[in-house]
């Protein structure tokens, strides 16, 4: 196992993708998605979901998701890029984020 700094593992993860999409996916495939820091690496993701959440990770995919193109006028912008990754949980495994035990 890659030995990865204890804060850095804390900053990786931004936050649960919940849509429907993830929704569906999640009972799917057993998989959570989360937001992910954009030099995440699938090693320090997997680290990260194990330690803070105490579960078994199977595998990780990582996407990379471009910033949606914006006009206003004749002016155009585009939003900023991020990544998102899909964790594979082991069978039986699973996040619950609505609080309570």
């Amino acid at each position: 196992m890659i030995s990865v700094n204890q804060e850095r593992l804390l900053q990786v993860l931004l936050a649960p993708q919940i849509s429907e999409k993830a929704t569906y996916v999640a009972d799917k495939n057993d998989q959570v998605i989360f937001k992910v820091v954009s030099d995440a690496t699938k090693a320090e993701v997997k680290a990260a979901v194990e330690t803070l959440f105490k579960v078994d990770v199977e595998s990780v995919q990582v996407l990379n998701v471009k910033g949606k193109e914006k006009r206003k006028g004749h002016i155009t912008g585009r939003r900023k890029g991020w990544k998102k990754a899909f964790v594979s949980l082991k069978s039986g495994q699973e996040i619950n984020f609505v609080g309570g035990e």
